[in-house]
């Protein structure tokens, strides 16, 4: 009787333990701040060329600080030199026989006025194939719409060269009227509008940062070849850094456009940093958190909210580790 009754008392004893020590720990739970983690991100922009070619240099490696106009990479493009030289001889070609229109017509004039035209002819198909090929990529989705309209102006500044070139060629032939010094400087100015055309593009052989800012990813090797639009480098915004948090359907309460929350950073050592929130937007179904209970509970969405530091804050890196821990309500 003795040993039964001692053996009531210590389940007992054991039952008012587990009793007490689900309360507590129902209570602790209930007190507990709820510990959300996000990361810090920053803008970048990324650095591709319209001229094809072959990298000869860069200037520039992976964690180096740039400023906006810095020289970032050299391309080298050959057929864009050839074009070049295409299109001087042309205007060389323009200038002289606008210099010796007054001079009357002449067996030079006539054939100049001849070379002039095959030579426009020569390049109208060139322009004409390129833009063919131009349409052929646009339609694979290869090139952004504007390089193809660029290409079609292109292709467009042919022909009426072409059509200049030829009634020059016959208005030689036929003999230089009052009006033939004006279309001789028209086509001056047409030849020289191709020059200025070319150098422009010639210029995106040196690529400058245009923002400051730090080298990220460098994507391609000196002496590689690139083609137009191929990504090389992309240049991280520091001073745009930002935070990101994917926060469940339940506990957006807490959190409201322009609203400052206190964040630990520990990569920085930063305790309570402030941030204002600047953006908050629903995430995608593939997020949506799926409940498991049949009754009483529901699928949750998860919303992405960005943050921006309130001042700035030195060391604050893409990829840090940030602990926000919000009050149970």
């Amino acid at each position: 009787m003795i040993i039964k009754k001692y053996g009531l008392i210590i389940f007992g004893g054991i039952l008012l333990l587990l009793l007490v020590a689900t309360v507590v720990g129902v209570y602790a739970e209930e007190e507990t701040d709820i510990l959300l983690q996000g990361q810090v991100e920053t803008s970048e922009i990324t650095i591709s060329g319209t001229l094809p070619g072959r990298i000869t240099k860069y200037y520039v490696a992976e964690g180096d600080m740039v400023q906006e106009g810095d020289t970032l990479v050299m391309i080298n493009s050959p057929q864009a030199e050839a074009k070049y030289n295409q299109v001087k001889a042309l205007e060389r070609a323009t200038l002289a026989q606008n210099e010796k229109i007054d001079a009357g017509t002449r067996l030079q004039l006539i054939e100049m006025a001849k070379e002039v035209w095959i030579k426009s002819k020569a390049d109208l198909e060139l322009a004409l194939a390129t833009y063919k090929r131009m349409q052929n990529l646009y339609s694979e989705r290869v090139i952004t719409l504007q390089r193809k309209e660029e290409m079609e102006a292109v292709y467009k500044s042919a022909v009426a060269a072409e059509r200049a070139a030829y009634n020059q060629y016959e208005m030689a032939k036929a003999g230089f009227q009052i009006e033939d010094k004006a279309t001789a400087y028209a086509l001056v100015m047409a030849a020289q509008g191709g020059v200025e055309e070319v150098v422009s593009v010639l210029k995106d052989g040196a690529l400058t940062s245009p923002v400051d800012g730090q080298v990220g990813k460098i994507y391609l090797n000196q002496s590689e070849l690139v083609g137009v639009g191929t990504p090389l480098l992309n240049i991280l915004m520091m001073e745009k850094s930002y935070l990101v948090f994917n926060v469940r359907e339940d506990l957006m309460p807490h959190f409201s456009i322009g609203k400052i929350i206190y964040v630990d950073i520990p990569a920085i050592a930063g305790k309570r940093l402030a941030f204002g929130i600047s953006y908050i937007s629903p995430l995608g179904s593939f997020a949506t958190w799926k409940s498991t209970k049949q009754r009483g509970s529901y699928d949750l969405k998860t919303f992405e909210i960005r943050a921006l530091p309130v001042v700035p804050i030195e060391g604050l890196r893409p990829g840090m580790s940030a602990l926000l821990y919000l009050e149970k309500q």
